[in-house]
């Protein structure tokens, strides 16, 4: 493993993955409550953070609605800021959270049963990610069957071999498929045991990650014993850096797959709300009920002094912590903001239109339209809620294949499943319709669709085969 973790930007050069930038990053997918949570969690353990109770501020925003920040990619934002650099006088009067927003807008929150859904499920979250990032039909089919084999805690509990076999493909391509899910949404997902998973988390967690990366190689066992003296004797490494090396393998989810529960209901709030005017669609950002947040002025005096002493060079540590923090916080807040707004701009039929008119679209072209990565935007499209004219929708909904059309056009496959789902419903139920008779259908209306891809779209309905539908009946 490499010393350094660094991130491919647009741009020609790469960047250090700074402490800052990792907190940005790891800010990206959590769900609301979660980040209110951390919030919490922050300014008990930050004498410097404090929240900010303000009723209403107005700020300099452009026409759409969004204050100048800095993109999370953005090399400008990711230097280390050196407390002894910093204007204390105009820092103390400086709010890095600035409001999205612009004055005159107060579109109406969703009704309650808008806002419940039901959890999604692991595989659930991997397929919609496979569907977006698989090469071909073969890749597509390989990633579903080694997903069906991963259990409720992230494991892939089927060999490769047995995978091979089912699939009717060789060992490398398995392989190739499994790397690919590997790389998915949550980290070490697909491992086969608990050192791979492990192994897996590792690579984003900064230049100290080769260190405790060779633990989890070597000493994985050892650890649970806390026996650091001895290892670290053993490496000729010395024992702080051990320490730290340990405390990050700590923070790592030994169970990456225990955060999806499909079962539970949930009540969701959005995190965009889009509202359309005589000029368009606007995107702005549901703020309410999360902590905005500053650095508290307490100890200014401290930190503007010339003395030097320990004190005051934990409270310059406790500073650039909370400093990061809340540059991360309002980070993840313009990233959002830059992929719905970039969001509706690819669908804007959809919203004006509804279902029938959402278009096919990937990762890579709201990456390309705001000059981020797809990683990024898939990251942040996790968990995330937008409530529009047409509903409420989870970001990722927006991305779908497509399947093409007899004029050339590509369907989306959305679009595809509603019309199965149609065609079923206006069925004569003493004769169902088979798959074959709903590919002629299709057919019929321009849809160019084979059967397989019909059969996986109405299992995916949750809707049975026809001759079961027929059973049915006749019971």
């Amino acid at each position: 493993m490499a010393n350094e973790v660094k991130l491919t930007l647009r741009q020609s050069h790469k960047l250090v993955m700074t402490p800052m930038l990792q907190q940005a990053i790891k800010l990206l997918p959590l769900a609301r409550m979660e980040l209110v949570s951390l919030i919490t969690q922050e300014m008990l353990e930050n004498p410097f953070l404090e929240e900010e109770l303000v009723q209403e501020k107005e700020t300099d925003t452009d026409n759409n609605g969004s204050a100048e920040s800095a993109d999370i990619e953005s090399p400008a934002d990711t230097k280390d800021e050196n407390p002894a650099d910093v204007d204390w006088d105009t820092y103390f009067q400086e709010n890095y959270y600035s409001t999205l927003p612009p004055g005159g807008y107060a579109p109406e929150h969703p009704s309650l049963e808008n806002t419940i859904r039901q959890g999604t499920s692991l595989r659930e979250h991997l397929a919609w990610q496979l569907t977006l990032s698989a090469e071909d039909d073969g890749d597509r089919y390989i990633g579903t069957i080694i997903i069906g084999n991963i259990d409720d805690d992230g494991y892939l509990r089927t060999s490769l071999d047995e995978i091979a076999q089912v699939t009717e493909s060789s060992v490398e391509n398995v392989e190739k498929s499994l790397e690919l899910i590997q790389s998915f949404d949550p980290p070490g997902v697909g491992a086969r045991d608990l050192k791979e998973c492990l192994l897996l988390q590792i690579k984003n967690k900064g230049p100290i990650s080769s260190l405790a990366a060779s633990l989890i190689e070597k000493y994985i066992d050892v650890l649970e014993d806390k026996n650091l003296q001895k290892i670290a004797k053993e490496i000729n490494v010395p024992i702080n850096d051990l320490v730290e090396a340990v405390k990050i393998i700590r923070e790592l989810n030994p169970e990456p797959g225990n955060r999806f529960n499909p079962a539970e209901i949930q009540y969701t709030t959005p995190d965009v709300i889009v509202v359309k005017t005589a000029d368009g669609y606007h995107v702005l950002l549901n703020d309410e009920g999360i902590p905005r947040l500053r650095v508290s002025h307490c100890y200014h005096d401290i930190l503007h002094s010339k003395n030097k002493n320990e004190a005051k060079e934990y409270i310059k540590d406790k500073f650039k912590s909370a400093l990061w923090f809340i540059k991360s916080i309002e980070q993840r807040r313009q990233t959002i903001y830059k992929v719905a707004k970039s969001i509706i701009k690819f669908q804007r039929e959809f919203l004006d239109n509804g279902l029938a008119n959402l278009r096919p679209l990937v990762l890579k072209e709201v990456a390309d339209d705001i000059g981020m990565h797809e990683s990024t935007v898939s990251r942040v499209t996790t968990n995330k809620y937008m409530y529009t004219p047409q509903g409420m929708f989870e970001l990722k909904f927006f991305f779908h294949s497509g399947i093409s059309s007899s004029s050339g056009d590509v369907m989306s496959s959305i679009r595809v499943k509603e019309m199965i789902r149609d065609s079923v419903s206006v069925e004569d139920v003493r004769k169902p319709l088979t798959d074959q008779q709903i590919v002629e259908l299709l057919i019929g209306k321009g849809v160019n669709i084979a059967r397989r891809t019909v059969t996986k779209y109405r299992k995916e309905l949750k809707i049975s085969s026809g001759s079961k539908r027929k059973r049915r009946f006749e019971y």
